[in-house]
């Protein structure tokens, strides 16, 4: 069971990873939620006040996580040969 850090800068806490748990993936605070679940829902257009009453588990900042996480991920540098 773990948490990840983006080095010293950036601490994701929600963002929990459990071997037996949802095949490994990113979860929100070892609930069965996992982060590409939040994201990919955000993508679509369903509001945080739809997310949250839909997964009244949930908070805000679980949300906020998954987004900075998401886009934490993304933050791969691209060099050309």
């Amino acid at each position: 069971m773990g948490e990840i850090s983006a080095g010293s800068a950036r601490t994701f806490e929600r963002i929990t990873f459990e071997p037996g748990k949802m095949g490994g993936r990113a979860c929100i605070r070892r609930m069965r939620i996992t982060a590409e679940l939040i994201v990919s829902l955000v993508s679509e257009g369903v509001s945080w006040e739809e997310i949250l009453a839909d997964y009244p588990d949930l908070e805000r900042e679980d949300i906020r996580q998954a987004l900075a996480y998401a886009a934490w991920l993304t933050r791969e540098e691209i060099v050309s040969a």
